[in-house]
């Protein structure tokens, strides 16, 4: 029962739907998780927001269960 949730500055709609359909192929590609399973949900973020909504309490909040860690420092 995967569920992923994105936060993302600036995309429209179609690129969010995009997305999630490409997420949900590699959740079900990757670990044979069913189609019918999995959930994504898709967070709006503004870009001037991002270090205190994102970034602190998500990325360098967690950083020891980020998979995939950033090529940026804001701090």
């Amino acid at each position: 029962m995967p569920h992923i949730h994105v936060k993302i500055v600036g995309k429209t709609d179609e690129e969010k739907a995009k997305l999630a359909e490409a997420l949900t192929a590699a959740i079900v590609n990757s670990i044979g998780a069913n189609e019918a399973n999995v959930t994504v949900s898709i967070e709006d973020i503004e870009k001037a927001d991002w270090v205190e909504k994102v970034y602190k309490p998500d990325i360098a909040g967690h950083w020891d269960q980020l998979y995939k860690k950033p090529g940026y420092n804001p701090l």
